[in-house]
Protein backbone atom coordinates (compact mmCIF):
# COMPACT_ATOMS: atom_id res chain seq x y z
CA UNK A 1 0.00 0.00 0.00
CA UNK A 2 1.11 3.71 -0.74
CA UNK A 3 2.32 5.48 2.10
CA UNK A 4 1.59 9.40 2.73
CA UNK A 5 4.10 10.63 5.32
CA UNK A 6 2.03 13.87 7.65
CA UNK A 7 4.67 16.20 9.59
CA UNK A 8 3.61 18.11 13.23
CA UNK A 9 3.16 21.29 11.48
CA UNK A 10 0.65 19.93 9.34
CA UNK A 11 -1.02 18.02 11.99
CA UNK A 12 -1.22 21.07 14.11
CA UNK A 13 -2.71 23.11 11.76
CA UNK A 14 -5.11 20.40 10.51
CA UNK A 15 -5.96 20.69 14.43
CA UNK A 16 -6.45 24.01 14.60
CA UNK A 17 -9.24 24.70 11.62
CA UNK A 18 -10.78 21.56 12.87
CA UNK A 19 -11.57 23.55 16.11
CA UNK A 20 -12.36 26.21 14.82
CA UNK A 21 -15.27 24.34 12.92
CA UNK A 22 -16.27 23.29 15.44
CA UNK A 23 -16.51 26.52 17.13
CA UNK A 24 -18.54 27.66 14.06
CA UNK A 25 -20.98 24.89 14.14
CA UNK A 26 -21.85 25.85 18.06
CA UNK A 27 -20.68 22.74 19.47
CA UNK A 28 -19.36 23.40 23.00
CA UNK A 29 -18.18 20.19 24.63
CA UNK A 30 -18.21 19.29 27.95
CA UNK A 31 -15.09 16.47 27.54
CA UNK A 32 -12.95 15.88 24.61
CA UNK A 33 -12.72 11.97 24.40
CA UNK A 34 -9.72 10.66 22.34
CA UNK A 35 -9.05 7.33 21.26
CA UNK A 36 -6.06 5.84 21.77
CA UNK A 37 -3.80 5.60 20.97
CA UNK A 38 -3.97 7.45 18.05
CA UNK A 39 -6.16 10.35 19.20
CA UNK A 40 -4.35 11.05 22.05
CA UNK A 41 -1.59 13.92 20.25
CA UNK A 42 -4.25 15.18 18.25
CA UNK A 43 -6.84 15.64 21.07
CA UNK A 44 -4.33 17.56 23.16
CA UNK A 45 -3.54 20.00 20.07
CA UNK A 46 -7.70 20.23 19.95
CA UNK A 47 -7.17 21.27 23.53
CA UNK A 48 -5.31 23.97 22.87
CA UNK A 49 -8.60 25.69 20.84
CA UNK A 50 -10.90 24.21 23.18
CA UNK A 51 -10.21 24.67 26.63
CA UNK A 52 -12.05 21.39 27.90
CA UNK A 53 -10.96 18.05 29.88
CA UNK A 54 -9.53 15.08 27.99
CA UNK A 55 -10.79 11.83 28.50
CA UNK A 56 -9.13 8.66 27.62
CA UNK A 57 -10.04 5.55 26.13
CA UNK A 58 -8.43 2.41 25.00
CA UNK A 59 -9.95 0.37 22.05
CA UNK A 60 -8.20 -1.94 20.20
CA UNK A 61 -8.74 -3.38 16.82
CA UNK A 62 -5.28 -5.34 16.43
CA UNK A 63 -4.09 -7.62 18.53
CA UNK A 64 -0.42 -7.41 20.06
CA UNK A 65 0.91 -8.79 16.65
CA UNK A 66 -0.85 -6.21 14.01
CA UNK A 67 -3.26 -8.79 13.18
CA UNK A 68 -7.05 -7.15 12.47
CA UNK A 69 -9.19 -8.90 15.02
CA UNK A 70 -12.98 -9.74 14.43
CA UNK A 71 -13.99 -6.82 16.04
CA UNK A 72 -13.05 -3.74 18.30
CA UNK A 73 -12.49 -4.73 21.97
CA UNK A 74 -12.03 -2.08 24.91
CA UNK A 75 -8.81 -1.82 27.10
CA UNK A 76 -9.18 1.18 29.25
CA UNK A 77 -12.74 3.21 29.79
CA UNK A 78 -13.64 6.22 31.76
CA UNK A 79 -13.64 5.39 35.78
CA UNK A 80 -17.39 6.40 36.85
CA UNK A 81 -18.74 6.77 33.16
CA UNK A 82 -22.66 7.00 34.25
CA UNK A 83 -21.74 9.97 36.42
CA UNK A 84 -19.53 11.78 34.12
CA UNK A 85 -21.08 11.70 31.02
CA UNK A 86 -24.67 11.54 31.30
CA UNK A 87 -26.09 14.61 30.24
CA UNK A 88 -22.69 15.93 29.12
CA UNK A 89 -21.68 16.86 25.10
CA UNK A 90 -18.77 14.74 24.47
CA UNK A 91 -16.17 15.64 21.70
CA UNK A 92 -14.49 12.06 20.48
CA UNK A 93 -11.02 12.57 18.58
CA UNK A 94 -9.15 9.80 16.59
CA UNK A 95 -5.93 10.24 14.15
CA UNK A 96 -8.25 8.40 11.30
CA UNK A 97 -11.49 7.34 10.04
CA UNK A 98 -10.49 4.08 8.30
CA UNK A 99 -12.84 1.47 8.80
CA UNK A 100 -14.65 3.48 11.22
CA UNK A 101 -14.98 0.16 13.50
CA UNK A 102 -13.30 1.78 15.68
CA UNK A 103 -14.98 4.92 15.85
CA UNK A 104 -18.16 3.43 15.73
CA UNK A 105 -17.94 0.90 18.18
CA UNK A 106 -16.86 3.65 21.06
CA UNK A 107 -19.55 6.16 19.95
CA UNK A 108 -22.19 3.08 20.27
CA UNK A 109 -20.48 2.47 23.94
CA UNK A 110 -20.29 5.97 24.81
CA UNK A 111 -24.19 6.65 23.92
CA UNK A 112 -24.97 3.60 26.77
CA UNK A 113 -23.62 6.31 28.96
CA UNK A 114 -26.90 9.22 27.97
CA UNK A 115 -24.50 11.92 26.74
CA UNK A 116 -26.57 14.94 25.24
CA UNK A 117 -25.03 15.02 22.42
CA UNK A 118 -21.64 13.24 20.40
CA UNK A 119 -19.57 15.02 17.79
CA UNK A 120 -16.58 13.24 15.94
CA UNK A 121 -13.32 15.07 14.67
CA UNK A 122 -10.73 12.89 13.08
CA UNK A 123 -7.21 14.00 11.15
CA UNK A 124 -8.06 12.05 8.32
CA UNK A 125 -10.82 10.20 6.72
CA UNK A 126 -10.30 7.57 4.05
CA UNK A 127 -12.47 7.83 1.18
CA UNK A 128 -13.68 4.50 0.87
CA UNK A 129 -16.30 1.47 2.12
CA UNK A 130 -16.87 1.69 5.90
CA UNK A 131 -17.43 -1.74 7.98
CA UNK A 132 -18.25 0.27 10.98
CA UNK A 133 -21.29 3.18 11.02
CA UNK A 134 -21.84 6.54 13.12
CA UNK A 135 -24.40 6.09 14.54
CA UNK A 136 -28.07 8.05 13.50
CA UNK A 137 -27.84 10.31 17.26
CA UNK A 138 -24.20 11.47 16.21
CA UNK A 139 -25.18 14.16 13.99
CA UNK A 140 -21.53 16.07 13.83
CA UNK A 141 -18.87 15.28 12.24
CA UNK A 142 -15.23 16.83 11.35
CA UNK A 143 -12.91 15.61 9.35
CA UNK A 144 -9.34 17.26 8.34
CA UNK A 145 -9.00 16.06 4.97
CA UNK A 146 -10.60 13.35 3.49
CA UNK A 147 -8.29 11.48 1.35
CA UNK A 148 -7.73 7.97 -0.76
CA UNK A 149 -7.02 5.12 0.73
CA UNK A 150 -3.12 4.54 1.97
CA UNK A 151 -0.83 4.12 4.93
CA UNK A 152 -0.24 6.98 6.63
CA UNK A 153 2.51 7.60 8.74
CA UNK A 154 2.37 9.67 11.59
CA UNK A 155 5.06 11.38 13.24
CA UNK A 156 4.10 9.91 16.37
CA UNK A 157 4.84 6.47 15.42
CA UNK A 158 8.23 7.36 13.73
CA UNK A 159 11.47 5.40 15.13
CA UNK A 160 13.44 8.36 13.35
CA UNK A 161 11.68 11.39 13.42
CA UNK A 162 14.02 13.41 10.90
CA UNK A 163 13.80 10.94 8.61
CA UNK A 164 10.28 11.09 8.73
CA UNK A 165 9.86 14.60 7.76
CA UNK A 166 12.18 13.99 5.09
CA UNK A 167 9.79 12.16 3.69
CA UNK A 168 6.45 14.45 4.09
Amino acid sequence: MEKYYVSYNRIHSTMKDLAEQVKASGFEPDYIVAIGTGGFIPARMLKTNINRPILTVGIAYYDLNDNLMDHPHIIQWIDDADAKLKGKKLLLVDEVDDSRATIGYCLETLLTHNPEEIAVVVVHNKDKEKRGAIPPQVKRYFAGETMEDKWICYPWDADDILEHDKNC
